[in-house]
């Protein structure tokens, strides 16, 4: 088992991930009490309806294990161990689908940007801020402005935006750079022309004026002191993102959350960049992960826009 966990150390899995396709292969040996190299398809069948029958396992349950045991079979087979893979073709069905996002085109995911400067910046009516917080009000709609951009533009995770360091933007190319994380890849993304500006000025101007509410920090984007507090060293970002989620829906009714800002553009780059760029630009580390998004392109498929709207 040494070498099965190089080889799922070598995928890139996380440690918990690793572990749990570990104890799934153990408990499939442990029921089997027999070498690999003997298992079939038939054994991997009949053990799949085991855990359905004695163990009680739901659909998904199961399909963990047969990814596993996939996991392990293929390590088997690349080192020449078997001839085939007894899991191969195989696949768990009725399992419940991700439910489809009500996507936005990429029209209205401009409009949704340009709405909240128009909205937020530009024509806000500050009157009904008390005075003592409308500086630190300003700033968060400034921030927040920025941040919408990269969520809209770029395709980011909130998680991802908390991450960004002043030194991840390269205003020179129009690009940022986004860290790997546990599920993603690093890439390089380019800015679209109509957030460079604000950026900008963001960067030059708004920025610094964050410090006399918080300590100083290369994290791109600040947090700011929640009410009780005067000053924050606090570099989380995520209680901002309820405020930010209320502001949106004040101006679109369609806005759910960011998760569906995430999959719009995402399944917008489907249609115009295809399944592998889409897959570099989603930080995506299996392409799996992108096929997922292909059910939300909505134009092909007619009985999820009767689900979505009836009428």
């Amino acid at each position: 088992m040494n070498q099965f966990i190089k080889y799922l150390e070598s995928k890139n899995l996380s440690k918990s991930t690793q572990g749990a396709y570990l104890r799934n292969v153990n408990l499939f040996f442990a029921w089997y009490k027999q070498d690999a190299e003997n298992c079939t398809k038939k054994d991997i069948i009949k053990y799949l309806e085991y855990l359905k029958n004695k163990k009680g396992h739901e659909n998904i349950t199961r399909r963990n294990s047969l990814i596993a045991l996939n996991h392990y079979f293929t390590f088997m087979l690349k080192n020449e161990a078997i001839e085939s893979n007894p899991t191969a073709l195989l696949k768990i069905r009725g399992i419940k689908k991700t439910s489809l996002y009500n996507i936005y085109t990429a029209e209205e995911l401009q409009s949704l940007y340009d709405d909240y400067y128009h909205n937020l910046i530009r024509n806000f009516d500050n009157n009904h801020i008390p005075k003592n917080q409308r500086q630190q009000n300003f700033l968060s709609r400034e921030r927040n402005y920025v941040m919408l951009g990269m969520l809209i533009y770029q395709g980011l995770s909130t998680n991802e935006l908390q991450k960004i360091n002043l030194t991840d933007i390269d205003l020179n190319k129009a690009t940022v750079k986004i860290k790997s994380g546990k599920k993603s890849n690093e890439r390089k993304i380019p800015l679209n022309a109509s957030q460079i500006g604000s950026l900008i000025n963001y960067i030059n101007s708004i920025r610094s004026q964050f410090f006399t509410y918080c300590t100083e920090s290369d994290q791109l984007f600040l947090a700011l002191p929640e009410s009780s507090k005067q000053k924050t060293s606090n570099k989380n970002l995520m209680h901002t993102f309820k405020p930010l989620t209320k502001q949106v829906k004040s101006i679109n009714a369609k806005f759910l959350n960011f998760k569906q800002v995430r999959a719009s553009v995402i399944t917008n780059w489907l249609k115009t960049e295809g399944l592998r760029k889409t897959q570099y630009l989603a930080g995506h580390r299996y392409i799996s992960s992108t096929e997922k998004y292909l059910p939300n392109d909505l134009e092909g498929l007619i009985d999820d826009i009767a689900k979505f709207n009836p009428f």
